[in-house]
């Protein structure tokens, strides 16, 4: 291990939480903002954080001197600056590690005590890394590889916050990657990933061809007799005797469906309905045939489930469905409560595997401020959130608008992976919502550079920033960018042209 300094004492430290060192003249190079370092001490080794960094000299202290002595010349060439140049860094103490276990610092370092560079094994051990965890980069300042537990990250959810354009998706993609590299040895669960814009749909391209699937959920259709009534996205708009007749022509369907294996559609509740010859019924009738003459033009509802719940999720396997052919937002908030609420029963009766449910775009279906009638998305997400972890059902939330998200479902996701952020009331948000980051971490958030991000909560011992890898194949999540659109646009229309002048 490098010496790096030397514990100094200043007007408030060093106490139990915090010291600052000056750092050696040849280590100033080695020495950076969020670095983990150790420092010798009389109950065993203590780990702190390095907070800031300040560099400072005594001849350039005073304003008026340094103005004064600029006008007639370069100060250094009067007197020897170099040799009162110095680098303080200020830390914040995690613990006494023991080996095995973190205790808190309750005596301070002391001033004259030797600042090192931390042991790297030592710290992945002290910060809980798993030798078969997910490997999802390198530890910022350090050359450690950061492998999460998968029971830590995901049985308790996990939230990826970030602005557009700050590695979400390259972020995800890593992770599915680890959780496709998994052995049956290590413990394998299925993955269903909401994918909004169609951007994972490349991945069946890749090395991991035979254990992904995609869906186009404009294909999707969903067997009419699992639903309730409740899902029809017009359901709480009807007036009482619409719901009435609707719920009597459904229960009968259900009860054929169940004794005798009768199969139907919207299309059949529609012909039912329309056979009422009551007149004092008819302008309810009417209505309703409306109703469901709109949801029967989704084309969604059909005699059976296709995709089956059973071929969606299966260990060590991934299913992907594009909603990138899909403009309806209700068509999209159906098939997303629709499958939520199937995927977590189905897990509940042990008839699937443990599954991770990755919704993008979650404040879409998750959205905070909107009653639950109005959004039907929004209660399966926030069941699977507060129930799912008893039952293996986990919840990756990704969002680039963390303070739209349900607070419901956002404080019950454990761990935070947060990338680049620079909206005020989105970093508020995370400020009072992720536990664990300081003011120091906030502000940092802003700063990040793509494909850096903060840890916290479950999945980690303490917060830790960290470098996001190379993905191991070649994915473009991130689209096409503007040039080439543009290029391609105009290419296309002067082909038009010329296939019209050559058809004259």
């Amino acid at each position: 291990m490098a010496k790096l300094g030397t514990v100094i004492s200043m007007l408030d430290s060093p106490n139990t939480s915090k010291f600052a060192f000056v750092i050696n003249d040849d280590a100033v190079t080695l020495v950076r903002k969020g670095q983990f370092i150790e420092v010798e001490h009389e109950s065993g080794k203590l780990i702190a954080v390095v907070n800031d960094i300040f560099r400072s000299n005594r001849y350039f202290e005073r304003a008026e001197s340094v103005a004064e002595y600029e006008r007639v010349g370069v100060l250094s060439s009067h007197f020897p600056v170099n040799e009162w140049s110095y680098t303080i860094a200020e830390c914040r103490i995690m613990g006494i590690f023991d080996g095995h276990i973190l205790h808190r610092c309750s005596f301070p370092p002391a001033p004259g005590s030797i600042v090192s560079t931390v042991d790297e094994k030592m710290l992945a051990t002290y910060l809980g890394f798993k030798e078969d965890g997910l490997t999802i980069g390198k530890l910022l300042n350090h050359d450690v590889d950061v492998k999460l537990g998968l029971s830590r990250l995901f049985q308790k959810h996990v939230a990826i916050l970030a602005m557009s354009g700050a590695g979400k998706s390259y972020l995800m993609s890593v992770l599915l990657e680890e959780l496709l590299d998994r052995n049956s040895g290590q413990g394998r669960i299925g993955v269903v990933v909401l994918d909004i814009h169609g951007e994972y749909a490349n991945m069946r391209g890749s090395a991991f061809a035979d254990r992904i699937t995609v869906y186009d959920a404009s294909k999707i259709r969903i067997g009419t007799r699992n639903v309730q009534p409740e899902l029809f996205p017009f359901y709480y708009q009807l007036s009482a005797p619409q719901r009435r007749m609707l719920n009597t022509v459904f229960q009968e369907y259900r009860r054929a469906a169940l004794n005798e294996h009768k199969l139907f559609t919207v299309k059949d509740l529609m012909i039912d309905i329309s056979g009422v010859e009551d007149k004092k019924a008819a302008s309810t009738r009417d209505a309703l045939l409306d109703h469901l003459n709109s949801l029967h033009k989704m084309k969604l509802f059909g005699k059976v489930d296709d995709p089956s719940i059973t071929a969606l999720v299966k260990p060590g396997h991934v299913s992907i469905i594009s909603f990138k052919n899909v403009d309806s937002e209700k068509k999209k908030q159906l098939i997303v409560s629709y499958y939520a609420r199937r995927l977590f029963n189905a897990v509940k009766k042990g008839k699937i595997p443990p599954f991770l449910l990755v919704v993008e775009e979650a404040h879409n279906f998750a959205a905070e401020g909107i009653k639950r009638e109005e959004m039907i998305s929004k209660r399966e997400i926030e069941r699977i959130a507060r129930e799912g972890r008893k039952f293996g059902a986990s919840l990756c939330l990704i969002t680039q608008r963390p303070v739209r998200l349900s607070t419901t479902a956002l404080s019950q996701c454990n761990t935070h992976i947060i990338l680049r952020v620079t909206n005020p009331y989105d970093i508020k948000h995370i400020g009072e919502s992720s536990e664990g980051i300081d003011s120091h971490m906030l502000n940092s958030i802003t700063t990040l550079k793509t494909g850096e991000a903060l840890i916290v909560g479950e999945a980690v011992v303490q917060p830790i920033f960290v470098r996001v890898r190379k993905r191991k194949y070649d994915f473009h999540a991130d689209g096409i960018d503007l040039e080439t659109l543009a290029k391609e646009y105009e290419q296309k229309q002067q082909q038009k042209k010329e296939d019209v002048e050559a058809f004259l």
